[in-house]
């Protein structure tokens, strides 16, 4: 398993509904490839004006497998919305983890 870890900033009072938008557009496009196993939303509680995203993808080769011309126009599409809704959002931090399969004890 592959997570893709997403942090960003957006102003504390529409925190709830970046989330929310973000459920409906990203998570239910991403939701339709092939080793999506699942998206988390982490809050910070100290934090409010920071969120974070882990999705969990089956293999690397199947996250990374979706066309970029994709993402951008899910990107659009999500912009967009935050524009009408006047929600200020910036991603200000991507990493990559992999999780560490430990041999079995027999």
């Amino acid at each position: 398993m592959v997570i893709e870890w997403l942090k960003f900033r957006v102003d504390s009072a529409s925190r709830e509904q970046f989330i929310q938008q973000d459920e409906k557009i990203w998570t239910a496009s991403l939701s339709t490839y092939p080793g999506f196993l699942g998206k988390e939303v982490w809050i910070e509680p100290n934090a409010a004006g920071k969120v974070i995203f882990t999705i969990h993808w089956q293999t690397r080769e199947q996250w990374k497998s979706i066309p970029v011309k994709n993402l951008v126009e899910i990107e659009q599409k999500f912009a967009a919305v935050m524009r009408k809704m006047n929600i200020k959002y910036k991603m200000i931090e991507s990493k990559e983890f992999q999780i560490r399969k430990f041999p079995s004890k027999q």
